[in-house]
């Protein structure tokens, strides 16, 4: 039986209003307590507290097309870091990765050459800084021995990593057309899964990420930008990708880091580059001028207490084992509450240090961070006195 133990986190601690999530059929723009945006999808995370800014449909999938490459080089990456392949380990170009992704296919390319032999280092600058096609092929036929089945371990990578919503059909995000003309099936992700794999990415492999950010790349004396058109705002974004699809419209995910702040931010379904550029830059602007961090709890401080069954004593305290912050709005303040959630009862011997429960903090009724919590001291076993009168107490609590 779950147990949810409610209060306020802290009366003095003035929180902002956090937007509402906005209906999926309406074409109107989305209206949040001092933002508005033309996306349809749209989720924004601050880093280092896990505080949600904006949330817009964030689980409502729409076609992933060139972001699907953010999934392609985490499976690579996750795999040297594995050491089941190198920096320096070649891979051939096969003619099906040069038509269908490089020169002949007139999408974003590296101009692999057909049947040259390539780097692992000079593919995965290819796919981040060039957005190129071929060089994902290519990395997808080395690893797997075929799109499909690199597609496959992409899905099953992405599940691992709890991004439950996306789906891969290969390593572009290309359509796939098959031989009658027929699209079949696609990349499709969600703004939620895509802020979470960014932030990932970033934690996870400190060594690739600047690539995100390297404004250009010349490989086999062709020289090439950077083709993600974030970057050009001036703004300090340094990641990750942006991508197009007929019918859904524009999206990106990306990462700025300012005075210590970094923020993740995923937007879909606008309706234009422009749009995506002006949004990209007001969320950012918005979110980095409105909030600051504030603590809530700190580490050690008892936050509530958890019933014991059959222990030596009745309830044991919950802390938390790091400092609990909220990034937060500077103005229009706000009570937030909190609820701790756990299972009821716990059941003697408890470990000091035990993880027990779950603290989710809120604003407005929606859910702005989740932390662990743990016993702040251990409770042995009591007596057979103690264990029948809490099994007394169990059994009318399960009645009522």
């Amino acid at each position: 039986m779950k147990r949810i133990w409610s209060f306020l986190c802290i009366v003095a601690l003035a929180a902002g209003q956090m937007p509402a999530v906005a209906s999926a059929q309406s074409a109107a723009a989305t209206q949040s307590a001092g933002f508005t945006t033309k996306a349809k999808q749209a989720y924004m995370v601050e880093a280092k507290t896990g505080t949600v800014l904006l949330s817009v449909n964030e689980n409502q999938s729409f076609p992933a097309a060139s972001l699907t490459k953010l999934m392609t080089m985490e499976t690579v990456f996750s795999a040297m870091k594995r050491g089941e392949l190198s920096p320096d380990t070649v891979y051939p170009v096969s003619e099906n990765a040069w038509r269908t992704g490089g020169a002949p296919s007139g999408t974003t390319t590296m101009f692999a050459a057909l049947k040259s032999q390539i780097r692992v280092d000079d593919l995965v600058k290819g796919v981040i800084i060039d957005n190129a096609n071929d060089a994902c092929i290519v990395l997808a036929e080395g690893m797997a021995g075929g799109e499909a089945q690199f597609a496959a371990r992409m899905t099953a990578r992405a599940k691992d990593l709890g991004l439950d919503r996306s789906v891969f059909a290969n390593a572009t995000g290309l359509p796939a057309i098959n031989p009658t003309g027929v699209p079949e099936a696609e990349s499709r992700t969600t703004a939620r899964d895509m802020v979470e794999l960014a932030r990932h990415i970033y934690a996870t492999y400190p060594d690739f990420y600047p690539l995100y950010a390297q404004p250009d790349f010349t490989w086999n004396k062709i020289f090439q930008r950077n083709k993600n058109p974030l970057l050009g705002l001036g703004m300090g974004i340094d990641g990750l990708g942006a991508g197009f699809a007929e019918g859904s419209g524009f999206a990106f995910v990306a990462s700025v880091e300012r005075n210590g702040t970094r923020l993740f931010l995923a937007m879909g379904g606008l309706a234009s580059d422009k749009d995506r550029m002006d949004e990209a830059k007001r969320a950012f602007d918005w979110a980095l001028s409105s909030f600051e961090t504030r603590v809530v709890f700190k580490p050690g401080e008892v936050i509530g207490q958890a019933a014991v069954y059959g222990g030596n004593a009745s309830h044991v305290d919950l802390v938390a084992t790091e400092p609990v912050d909220l990034y937060l709005p500077t103005n229009n303040p706000e009570r937030l509450s909190g609820n701790i959630v756990y299972h009821w009862p716990l059941r003697a011997p408890v470990r000091e240090g035990q993880t027990v429960g779950t603290l989710k903090i809120a604003q407005g009724g929606r859910v702005l961070r989740q932390v662990p919590l743990v016993t702040a001291s251990a409770v042995g076993e009591g007596t057979l006195t103690n264990k029948a009168t809490d099994a007394l107490m169990e059994l009318m609590f399960f009645w009522l």
